[in-house]
C-alpha cells in the first residue's frame, strides 16, 4: 500500500521567498548606480547598462533554467543560481568599468538570478492546489519585491555610511573598530564584495530546502478530474505548443509593457528624486517601492483567483499609466516634492510592478499547465527582460540627450494603455480533442 505523501509545500513556500529575498538585490540598482564615483566617469546611459543587460540576461536564462528546473529539479538550479550570483558581483567589486560591471552585474549575476527565480515559485506551486495558485505564486515572488526594503538601506549604509549630523549625535559611542564599522562608508567596491559573498551563501543553503512533490501528486483540494470533451482546453503544453498559440505572443506584449515601466522606474528612482525633484532620498523611495512591489504581488495574486487573471491586468494597466504621468509632473516646485508623497506614490507604481509578477505566472499555468511550468513560463519571462532592458536603457539615452525623463514617462504610460486593451483579447488556448 503506498504511503501518502508528506506535504512540504509550507517548507518549500518559506525557502523560494528567501531566495527571492536575496536575488531582489536587482531592484537597488538605481541606489548603487547613483553612487557610482564621478572618478568612473561614468554617463547616465553608463549606469543603465549594467542593470539593462542584467534584465535581459535574467529572463532569457528562465528559459533553460525552467527547462532544467522541471526536468533534474529545483535544487540543483538554484543552487548554481546562488553561486553565479555571488561570482558575478564580487567579481564586479574589482573593477571600475562599467564593462566590468555588464560582465560581473549585467551577465554572472544575471544569470544567476535568472537560475535562482526560475527554481522558486514551480515547486511551491505544485503543493498547493488550483485554487490558491495566485497567492502562492504572490507570496513567493513578493521576497524578490521586499527585497529592497532592506536591500536599499543596507546598500547605501554600505556604500555612503551614516551621515555627518548622525555621526556627531552619536556621543555615546566612542571611537573604536566597532562604532567606525557601525557608521559604514565602505565604497562601492568593497559594499560589492560583502553582498556577493553573503547572497552567495544565502541562496546556496535555502536552495538545499526546495523539493518538487513526486509525479503524479494530487494536492489536498484539488477538483476531481473529468474527462475531456470536444474542444476542450489541452491541460498541458510542450513549449513548442505553447509558441503555436497566439495567446503566448498577447501574453508577451502584455508583460513587455507592464514589466518594462515598472522597471523603467526602478532603475532611476534614486536618479529621479535627486534630478528631477531635488530630494536626496533615493534609498527611502527604493525602499517605500519595494513595499508596494512585495504586497502588490499577493494582493494581486489573492484578487486574480477571485477575480480574474484578466480582470485584475486591466486594472493594473490602468493605474498604472495614472501614476506614471503623475510621476512625470512631480518637480521640485509643486506639491509632489514632498518625501511623504513621493514615497506613497512610490509604493503604488511598485504594487501595480509587483502585479505583473504574481500575474503572468498564474495565467502561465492556467493557460499551459504544470507539466512543463518552469520552461513554459521562463519563454513567457523572456518579455520581462526585453521590456525591462529597452525602457530602462531607452530612458538613460533620453535623459542623456535631452535632460529630462519626460519622454520616456510618454512612452511607457502609452505601452501600458495599450497592453490595458490587448486584455480584451486574451482566451483561453483550446484544442480539438481526438479520442
Amino acid at each position: 500500500m503506498d504511503q501518502p505523501v508528506k506535504n512540504h509545500g509550507v517548507r518549500v513556500t518559506a525557502a523560494a521567498v528567501g531566495i527571492n529575498l536575496a536575488l531582489g538585490i536587482l531592484y537597488t540598482w538605481s541606489v548603487i548606480s547613483k553612487d557610482i564615483p564621478a572618478d568612473w566617469k561614468w554617463s547616465e546611459a553608463d549606469k543603465s547598462w549594467p542593470y539593462s543587460i542584467a534584465c535581459l540576461v535574467f529572463s532569457l536564462m528562465m528559459v533553460p533554467a525552467g527547462r532544467l528546473q522541471d526536468r533534474i529539479g529545483p535544487r540543483i538550479v538554484a543552487t548554481i543560481g546562488g553561486l553565479l550570483v555571488g561570482a558575478g558581483m564580487i567579481l564586479a567589486s574589482y573593477t571600475t568599468s562599467f564593462l566590468g560591471y555588464i560582465l560581473g552585474f549585467g551577465i554572472l549575476t544575471g544569470s544567476g538570478i535568472g537560475f535562482g527565480y526560475a527554481s522558486a515559485t514551480p515547486p511551491a506551486v505544485k503543493w498547493f492546489s488550483a485554487k490558491r495558485t495566485g497567492l502562492i505564486a504572490g507570496i513567493v515572488v513578493s521576497g524578490f519585491g521586499l527585497a529592497s526594503v532592506y536591500a536599499a538601506p543596507l546598500s547605501k549604509w554600505l556604500i555612503v555610511g551614516v551621515s555627518d549630523s548622525m555621526k556627531m549625535n552619536m556621543t555615546w559611542a566612542s571611537k573604536s573598530p566597532l562604532t567606525e564599522w557601525l557608521f559604514g562608508g565602505f565604497g562601492l567596491p568593497n559594499t560589492m564584495l560583502t553582498l556577493g559573498i553573503a547572497f552567495l551563501i544565502v541562496v546556496v543553503g535555502l536552495s538545499q530546502l526546495l523539493v518538487a512533490p513526486p509525479a503524479g501528486y494530487v494536492p489536498a483540494g484539488s477538483a476531481p478530474k473529468v474527462a475531456p470533451g470536444p474542444n476542450a482546453k489541452k491541460e498541458n503544453f510542450s513549449p513548442w505548443e505553447i509558441l503555436s498559440t497566439v495567446q503566448f505572443y498577447l501574453l508577451w506584449f502584455m508583460y513587455t509593457c507592464g514589466a518594462g515601466a515598472g522597471l523603467m522606474v526602478i532603475s532611476k528612482l534614486a536618479t529621479i528624486a535627486s534630478k528631477q525633484v531635488g530630494l536626496d532620498l533615493g534609498f527611502l523611495l527604493v525602499a517605500a517601492l519595494g513595499v508596494g512591489n512585495g504586497a502588490g504581488r499577493i494582493l494581486a495574486g489573492v484578487l486574480s483567483d477571485k477575480l480574474g487573471r484578466k480582470t485584475t491586468m486591466f486594472g493594473c494597466f490602468v493605474v498604472q499609466a495614472v501614476l506614471v504621468i503623475i510621476l512625470s509632473l512631480a518637480k521640485a516646485d509643486t506639491i509632489l516634492a514632498n518625501g511623504l508623497v513621493l514615497a506613497l506614490l512610490s509604493a503604488l507604481i511598485g504594487a501595480n510592478y509587483g502585479a505583473n509578477l504574481s500575474l503572468f505566472p498564474s495565467i502561465t499555468k492556467d493557460y499551459y499547465g504544470l507539466k512543463n511550468f518552469g520552461v513554459n513560463y521562463g519563454l513567457v519571462f523572456t518579455a520581462w527582460g526585453v521590456g525591462g532592458c529597452m525602457l530602462s536603457l531607452g530612458a538613460g539615452l533620453l535623459y542623456d540627450k535631452y535632460q529630462t525623463f519626460a519622454y520616456a514617462y510618454y512612452g511607457a504610460s502609452t505601452l501600458l494603455v495599450l497592453a490595458a486593451i490587448v486584455t480584451f483579447l486574451v482566451k483561453p488556448p483550446r484544442i480539438a480533442h481526438h479520442t
